[in-house]
């Protein structure tokens, strides 16, 4: 059999012991069957999308290799972790009202706002593709409109993608770009928007294409808008399968695709809108999804924030189940799935639809360790007396480990933790409303 060679960061992970033998037809086989056999490994060389970790390399014997390179039974696998002269520092991705901010540093000595782009516009959602570097923003002109960049370096300029646009017959026109997400796909890039509409790349994002399957769905008239609009704002490909997707729309629930998007299916049994007469619940799809992300490694797990409630799902998002008590409201935007841990997620509760701002004067986000069985609030180094509003971009992950936390409020604050939530630090005050916050 292969042997899998790992680097010195990881041996906690296994004892010590520095070689393994595992069966494995490929370099992927082999890692999934060495993460089988050592759980506490998974998320370490493969990401949640079943890429490779951006910073880490793979030689087979002594060839540079990708996942996909064959193996043979006597073939070593080597795992290298990229050495470079870089440091720590995270780099933090702001994208508000008022353009879109660049910061980098970490909660122990401080960030630091080292450019802007996009100046005078709404930055309406950012991301950056951690398998090819490249950053994708969605941007929204006063008096001219959206439109979807891209840039491969910072000190560059921006290019602007052909598309996201409707095509002549839908009498439709994309009023804003609500989030852009990378697939597992190679080059391949989803992208929602308002009216809700899913748009598919292929070229990395350069290029955008409609999803008809979608659009062209026969209960669409019944759609309706929430308070921001009819807009597509979650998108969770399915790990390892680019031949799955869910997505969730406000205010027409969580649909499913298991053929690249060809035919979709509702997922929505368990959801209660509570905002209509208990007689309309039953028979509608008037629902008003704010929020959704899929556990990376436990793809059937997944957290949803409603407008009233806060769910997970054990079957794909299928069905739901309500996980709301011990949270001081069950209304909110954002929501965290921790990419490491299936069941571990967060959320940061506002008091209700008809007043947005965080219970109690206070911030607070809290997180489970238990599904959603019980809720730990997280307060440390959060203001009191405070009124805030935090939308459903605004709060994020990094990926690291201990996991990091970024939020942003429409305020105009900018907070961090790099332990998980148990602490937190101003990362940066006085910024234009925050709209969505990623970690780059």
């Amino acid at each position: 059999m292969p042997a899998v060679v790992l680097p010195s960061p990881l041996l906690r992970h296994t004892d010590g012991v520095s070689r393994i033998t595992v069966e494995g037809g490929t370099a992927r086989d082999a890692i999934r069957a060495l993460e089988a056999r050592q759980p506490s490994l998974r998320g370490w060389v493969i990401d949640e999308r079943g890429a490779l970790r951006e910073h880490v390399s793979l030689f087979v014997n002594d060839e540079s290799a990708g996942l996909e390179h064959p193996l043979g039974d006597s073939d070593e696998l080597y795992i290298v972790h990229a050495i470079s002269g870089g440091s720590d520092a995270t780099e933090v991705l702001v994208a508000t009202r008022k353009g879109l901010f660049i910061l980098r540093g970490d909660t122990g000595s401080g960030f630091e706002i080292v450019d802007r782009h996009f100046a005078g516009e709404a930055a309406e959602f950012v991301v950056r593709d951690p398998r090819s570097g490249r950053y994708f923003a969605g941007v929204t002109h006063g008096q001219f409109g959206p439109r979807l960049c891209w840039t491969d370096d910072l000190a560059s300029d921006w290019q602007q993608a052909e598309g996201p646009v409707f095509p002549e017959g839908t009498d439709a026109a994309v009023a804003r770009v609500w989030v852009i997400q990378p697939g597992v796909a190679e080059n391949e890039v989803w992208a929602g928007v308002a009216p809700a509409a899913l748009f598919r790349s292929t070229d990395n994002g350069e290029s955008w294409e409609l999803n008809r399957g979608l659009w062209d769905q026969p209960s669409r008239p019944d759609w309706q808008g929430g308070a921001g609009g009819l807009c597509l704002h979650s998108i969770c490909p399915w790990p390892g399968d680019p031949s799955r997707l869910a997505i969730a729309i406000s205010a027409a629930g969580v649909w499913h695709t298991e053929d690249g998007g060809t035919s979709w299916t509702l997922g929505i049994e368990g959801l209660v809108p509570g905002y209509l007469p208990e007689e309309a619940r039953a028979s509608t799809i008037q629902l008003c999804v704010h929020h959704m992300e899929q556990a990376p490694l436990d793809p059937q797990t997944f957290y949803l924030q409603f407008h009233g409630g806060v769910y997970r799902s054990d079957d794909g998002g299928r069905s739901w189940s309500d996980i709301a008590t011990g949270l001081p409201s069950d209304f909110g935007f954002p929501l965290v799935a921790d990419p490491h841990d299936p069941d571990r997620s967060y959320v940061i509760p506002l008091v209700a639809d008809v007043d947005r701002v965080t219970p109690d004067s206070r911030i607070a986000v809290y997180e489970t360790r238990d599904r959603g069985a019980s809720w730990i609030a997280r307060t440390d180094g959060l203001p009191a007396n405070a009124y805030a509003t935090i939308l459903r971009q605004a709060f994020c992950h990094d990926g690291r480990r201990p996991l990091g936390l970024y939020f942003g409020t429409e305020q105009g604050a900018l907070y961090a933790s790099s332990d998980g939530g148990e602490s937190w630090i101003v990362a940066a005050e006085n910024l234009p409303p925050v709209l969505a916050v990623r970690a780059g």
